[in-house]
């Protein structure tokens, strides 16, 4: 079975508005939704984008599991934090100095 470039080309650019029309339906609603929340009760919407911010346990656990099976030994997560940025874009030369930092610690194995 044959199919031409010139099919497949049609198909890609179908699928490719159906996506595009789609994604504009769910930014639309997630205005709406967003537009709702606001009006219910202002302190209510900033109390749901603050635990936006916010490390769940849940989101701990995850974390520690997945230290754990790195380093072969159980571990306890202490604190954790969201780190971003302003403009949601992490800064690469404030990236670049983290990563600096961290491979410049000598770790010491404790047996």
């Amino acid at each position: 079975m044959a199919v031409s470039a010139k099919d497949l080309i049609q198909a890609v650019s179908e699928r490719q508005q159906a996506t595009e029309s789609r994604l504009s339906e769910l930014a639309g609603t997630l205005m709406a939704l967003e537009a709702r929340l606001a009006d219910l009760s202002p302190s209510a919407y900033a109390v749901a984008k603050e635990a936006d911010n916010q490390v769940t346990p849940e989101m701990q656990v995850v974390i520690a599991a997945a230290v754990t099976a790195f380093l072969g030994k159980k571990v306890r997560i202490r604190s954790a934090k969201m780190l971003r940025s302003q403009h949601g874009v992490t800064n690469s030369w404030s990236q670049q100095g983290r990563m600096l930092i961290h491979a410049s610690h000598n770790l010491r194995l404790r047996g």
